[in-house]
């Protein structure tokens, strides 16, 4: 019997297929996406005994919200990025950890900019964003400001700041 002349075709596509690294939908796992531009500021984060500057990255625009520190391998001591949005939040809205690689600190600030609640994240390294865990304040807030993990700690930066 004569081999079809499909089936060589057929079986190099298996082993190409076979080769790639796959998410759990068997879609190839994408690369990181490219980089994006954040405008930036000089922030002031007030204790109740010292004033720290602080260089922030800006995140406004959705996009920017969306993908804030996601895909970076380090961030800079001193250095953060500041959440903005044009209306409160919920207190049972806040931030995960999918595709961040830093560990972070995050303080969700209150509309006049005050210091509502502190929470350190951990990356989570699952390439499945369900299994990410959700970091919330239990508060009402308007934006946030993350920061490397321990950094507020350490410029003993409180609730109320």
């Amino acid at each position: 019997m004569a081999t079809p002349r499909f089936l060589p075709i057929v079986l190099a596509l298996a082993a190409a297929a076979s080769a790639c690294p796959a998410d759990r939908a068997g879609e190839p796992n994408p690369p990181d996406p490219p980089a994006l531009e954040f405008d930036s500021a000089a922030l002031r984060v007030e204790t109740a005994s010292d004033t720290i500057p602080l260089p922030v990255e800006l995140a406004g625009s959705e996009e920017q919200r969306r993908r804030g520190l996601m895909y970076r391998d380090s961030l800079a001591d001193g250095a953060g990025m500041l959440f903005l949005y044009d209306d409160d939040q919920a207190a049972d809205h806040g931030f995960w950890m999918y595709h961040t690689r830093i560990p972070l600190d995050i303080a969700y600030l209150d509309a006049d900019g005050r210091v509502a609640a502190i929470r350190t994240m951990e990356p989570c390294e699952s390439p499945y964003s369900v299994d990410c865990p959700g970091y919330t304040p239990g508060v009402p807030w308007r934006n946030a400001l993350e920061v490397r993990a321990g950094w507020f700690g350490f410029h003993g930066v409180a609730v109320g700041d």
